[in-house]
């Protein structure tokens, strides 16, 4: 009863159905794929032990393979036949993936010899781009051949990246400040430059440093239209009422435009999350989340429209962890524990 009347209070819910893995350890790595949705639980010593638990069983797995290091990152392509993994700064291992992991590796070196892979992504069943701080470079990978070939490269001096699988799209930050923003469009075979453009920043440090990061921006797929949501630190006071979110939205794969700005009213520490097309802001001193709909009307000045949340800032339904049996005996542990949700 006493749950029934709480659901009200409540507009957002964790999965009761969680994907578990081993736990972050001085031997046990974990990694996350957001375009096959795959989570990696990656042990070494010896033998790497590789456990993946993706959101199907065609897309779940495990396999060992021999220990050449630590993984930086791993990743499956699309039709999980080739597994590519991270462990340096300047070249990315592949392997086939027929069922089970093949004994040889082959590997593709980043170009230059001063230059650090930031990261990869499978763009396509058979291409992978390397972000590096010098630029993207687009490769084919030939499983049967176990080769890569270069198909295109761009020079750019990138400090992070975000990519965006639904959409294809990617983004590139640059600048010392970290506003400078190059929009890539990933087809097969090609990398479609955008125009680029600057994110406003609340105010210029002096002397310059990066202050737009990662973590503040988000590309995702808002009512079939692609967009950037950027979260906009300021404090709050006379003439600033706290933190914002702007939405740029991309127009005919060309250009980004400022279409949308989203009131938190409030200061402190955000994280952002996408699902079906609204945006939800989450605060972490008040442990509550804001729930924003830019389909809905707001007020306009002619160029950008804002909004307030739908619905007042509420806290995410608490959520219990239910526990293995085995461990709960072993552990004499209660069969079920409460999850505290934070923003790390």
């Amino acid at each position: 009863m006493a749950d029934n009347n709480l659901d009200g209070n409540y507009f957002l819910e964790l999965s009761s159905n969680p994907v578990r893995f081993e736990a972050v350890s001085k031997v046990a790595n974990v990694f996350f794929d957001d375009s096959n949705k795959q989570v990696f639980a990656v042990r070494s010593g010896g033998v790497t032990g590789v456990v993946v638990k993706g959101p199907t069983e065609q897309t779940s797995t495990s396999f060992r393979m021999e220990d050449k290091g630590p993984v930086i990152s791993i990743k499956f392509s699309p039709d999980q036949q080739v597994l590519a993994i991270q462990r340096t700064k300047a070249s990315v291992e592949f392997v086939n993936f027929h069922g089970d992991i093949d004994t040889v590796e082959y590997s593709q070196n980043c170009k230059g010899k001063n230059t650090a892979i930031l990261g990869f992504i499978w763009t396509y069943i058979n291409e992978v781009v390397f972000v590096t701080d010098h630029g993207v470079e687009l490769y084919q990978v030939i499983p049967e051949k176990r080769t890569l070939k270069n198909i295109k490269s761009l020079s750019l001096g990138v400090n992070w990246f975000v990519f965006c699988p639904q959409s294809s799209l990617m983004l590139l930050s640059s600048g010392a400040l970290g506003n400078q923003m190059q929009p890539l469009h990933f087809k097969s075979g090609t990398i479609n430059k955008l125009t680029k453009l600057e994110i406003d920043l609340p105010v210029i440090p002096k002397p310059p440093k990066l202050c737009l990061l990662e973590r503040d921006v988000t590309l995702a797929m808002l009512y079939g239209q692609p967009s950037i949501v950027v979260l906009r630190h300021q404090p709050r006071g006379v003439g600033s009422p706290g933190a914002e979110v702007v939405v740029y939205t991309i127009l005919k794969m060309l250009t980004a435009k400022k279409s949308h700005i989203l009131r938190l009213d409030m200061g402190g520490r955000f994280a952002v999350n996408v699902v079906d097309s609204l945006i939800v802001v989450h605060h972490q001193s008040s442990k509550t989340s804001m729930l924003f709909d830019i389909n809905m009307k707001g007020e306009s000045d002619g160029f950008v429209t804002y909004h307030n949340p739908v619905t007042q800032p509420r806290p995410i339904k608490p959520f219990s962890l239910r526990l293995p049996m085995g461990a709960t005996q072993v552990l004499q542990e209660p069969a079920e524990i409460n999850c505290e949700l934070c923003i790390l």
